[in-house]
């Protein structure tokens, strides 16, 4: 069957012009990627719009994946490989067709590999390939986690230990984009679809966390736990093992807490794995945290730093000494802002070292120091070495003690710019918590330049966002009040977004620049409702209002800002 060409029928419904065709046909000669995909990430059009045009001038049908479920029968007419390949899954077969939702349906190589492979007729269909990749992992995931439980528990406990020990048990680096890993140990199988789903999903963190019964895995999706999979109690032993062995720990010992550190690829994409364990009563907890070393960094704007804010934040970069600290809990976007400032600092005038437990982001002219607590190289020792460097900036990954903060207070004093991070509340009570760990006020007073403090939000989906008026129990969730004329939104779910109605997320920030003022009120030990009164009287906004204008302007809800506040009062 003759299909239009993409290009040509976008143009004729009115979303890209022939000029602007010819510009992506450039990109797209130089990336080697298909024309759609290269038309979406120029920014000319969205996945959605095309779509659209697709369903309409092809006469094929939409699926929404998130609300279809896959049987697991169909591992079985179209291969993993295949699907991974094209981005496709069969969503419906029967004797004589199979449907494939497919993410290019004008891909008339992969229908014919397709239809080869199933021995029937193919009816493509369309949907997004966030949705796909998704569905992929979740249809061949949860079957090849079932047929690895399967096995393990066919197998001899003997066998069991000789499969999940490999040749090596210190850092690793794996590769889990093969196709076939069926000749694979079943743990290591099973462990192995684990982590690539994860790394699909987006996940932050990954949890595996004993129960009586069971073993529960666990995500941190957008800041949110979800339920994944039940690994038998069984087989529990042999799952923990093989993660202890991918992070060079010592399987043997179960009674004190470990940390360990691999790197996988998966999907082209670098993803350094950072383990850590805790004996409990059910067995060893493990957690998992996923970093993608292939991500881009992003810039202060893009980082949701606006406004006020990002002028403080502009003028805190300009210090040619003093400690600017980084404070949020944990999962709060901390390194993602500290890497943004580093990227905006690394000149070829200035020397930057930076101390990081662990390097999470290789920069070309950064001098990075892994930190190794076991050779004595703690942040404190790493930074009295790195000032006889002759440093113009250092990047303290984590204040942790009172020794580091000193340290990093008498640097900044004698002329170095010193960028750290610091796990408290919010940005005054940062100064009180340097204060706790036994900095004096004095030397807070002169070395401390500012504070920035940051959470995440989730954003609302673009492509369902609506307008809607909240109850006023809503509003008192955050303080407000009904207002006349103030508009407020939502998402209302759909494919794009999983039906969450987020998709994404963004910081919000309070910038506390040090005044002459706060600095006198530091040094002469003003209590921490003393400071704030002072820095709001100074013009300093708090993260609340930063979170209610992103309400205002509908990049977020009133649910997640209630959500975001509340867990700072």
């Amino acid at each position: 069957m003759a299909y239009k060409r993409l290009g040509d029928m976008l143009i004729e419904a009115g979303y890209i012009t022939q000029a602007q065709l010819e510009d992506a046909l450039k990109v797209q000669k130089a990336s080697g990627k298909r024309l759609g995909e290269t038309l979406i990430d120029v920014g000319l059009i969205a996945e959605r719009d095309i779509i659209d045009v697709l369903c309409l001038q092809l006469g094929i049908d939409f699926i929404d994946l998130s609300h279809t479920t896959l049987p697991v029968e169909l591992t079985a007419i179209i291969p993993k490989a295949l699907a991974r390949r094209y981005t496709m899954v069969p969503v419906r077969a029967t004797p004589d067709e199979v449907v494939i939702a497919m993410a290019d349906p004008m891909n008339l190589i992969a229908q014919e590999e397709a239809r080869a492979a199933a021995r029937r007729r193919i009816t493509p269909a369309i949907s997004t390939r966030t949705a796909i990749d998704r569905a992929i992992m979740q249809l061949y995931g949860n079957e090849g986690a079932a047929r690895a439980i399967e096995d393990m528990r066919s197998e001899a406990s003997a066998n069991a230990a000789e499969q999940i020990v490999g040749s090596d048990s210190r850092f690793t680096s794996t590769s889990l984009d093969s196709d076939d890993d069926s000749q694979s140990a079943p743990t290591i199988r099973l462990v192995n679809s684990i982590i690539e789903r994860a790394a699909v999903e987006r996940a932050s963190d990954l949890h595996l966390e004993p129960r009586e019964g069971d073993l529960q895995v666990r995500m941190r999706i957008d800041g949110l736990m979800r339920n994944v999979l039940t690994v038998p109690r069984d087989l529990q032993a042999s799952v923990i093992s093989r993660l202890k062995i991918m992070g060079g720990m010592n399987i043997a010992e179960r009674r004190v807490p470990q940390d360990g550190r691999a790197n996988v690829r998966i999907k082209n994409r670098d993803i350094d794995l950072r383990l850590s364990t805790l004996p409990t009563i059910h067995g060893e907890s493990v957690v998992v945290r996923l970093l993608d070393k292939s991500a881009t960094l992003q810039s202060a704007q893009a980082l949701g730093l606006t406004g006020d804010n990002f002028e403080k934040y502009q003028k805190l970069l300009r210090s040619n000494n003093g400690v600017v600290l980084i404070a949020g809990p944990t999962g709060s976007g901390k390194s993602s802002t500290m890497y943004s400032m580093i990227r905006s600092l690394n000149t070829e005038q200035v020397k930057l070292i930076t101390l990081e437990d662990p390097v999470e982001y290789n920069t070309d002219g950064v001098n990075q120091v892994q930190i190794d607590e076991k050779t004595g190289l703690t942040f404190a020792s790493g930074l009295r070495s790195i000032l006889r460097q002759d440093p113009d900036i250092v990047a303290v990954g984590e204040i942790r003690d009172g020794e580091t903060a000193e340290i990093a207070m008498r640097a900044a004093i004698t002329g170095h710019l010193v960028l750290s991070t610091i796990h408290t509340y919010d940005s005054v009570s940062s100064v009180s918590r340097l204060a706790d760990i036994g900095v004096e006020p004095y030397l807070i007073s002169a070395g401390l330049r500012g504070v920035i403090s940051q959470r995440l939000v989730r954003k609302i989906c673009s492509h369902c966002r609506e307008e809607y008026e909240p109850t006023p129990e809503e509003l008192a969730l955050v303080g407000l009040t009904p207002h006349d004329g103030q508009h407020y939104y939502r998402g209302k779910g759909c494919p794009m977004c999983f039906h969450t109605g987020y998709r994404g997320r963004t910081a919000v920030f309070e910038v506390l620049v040090i005044t002459s003022k706060l600095r006198q009120a530091i040094s002469a030990g003003a209590t921490q409702g003393e400071l704030a009164q002072l820095a709001l009287e100074e013009g300093f906004k708090t993260m609340r209002e930063d979170c209610l204008a992103l309400v205002h302007q509908g990049i977020t809800t009133i649910e997640e800002a209630a959500r975001t506040i509340n867990t700072m009062e």
